[in-house]
């Protein structure tokens, strides 16, 4: 069992910065890889980001390269979403994700993750 705590969301005006925490309890966390996916009203569940266990390779969706930044400390068993020059577009509600053992790195399905939590707020005004 894996518990996943978000926090860090908020309101900010477009161009501006926030860094989203997942703190992680549980087993295994350092064995997994970890994703970030948003969702806005009205829409499905998207991808957004996704790291290995050891933080060696990431993963974007092509509208927040070069703005969004994943990383992870294993010794405090957090993940971490840095969100620069963000848009009005980006808001959502923003979710960390642990991914299944054996789902290799099929990141970009939401179903190969075992464990979410419960979501923060990001608000970007215009």
């Amino acid at each position: 069992q894996v518990q996943l705590v978000e926090s860090g969301g908020g309101l900010v005006q477009a161009g501006g910065s926030l860094r989203l925490s997942c703190a992680a309890s549980g087993r295994a966390f350092k064995s997994r890889a970890m994703g970030w996916f948003r969702q806005a009203p009205g829409n499905e569940r998207e991808f957004v980001a996704a790291i290995n266990w050891s933080g060696g390779s990431t993963f974007y969706t092509d509208s927040v390269k070069g703005r969004f930044t994943i990383s992870r400390d294993n010794a405090k068993n957090t993940v971490f979403l840095q969100m620069n020059s963000l848009k009005s577009e980006d808001t959502a509600v923003y979710y960390c994700a642990a991914l299944k053992f054996g789902s290799g790195m099929r990141v970009l399905e939401l179903s190969m993750y075992e464990y979410w939590g419960q979501g923060t707020q990001v608000t970007v005004s215009s």
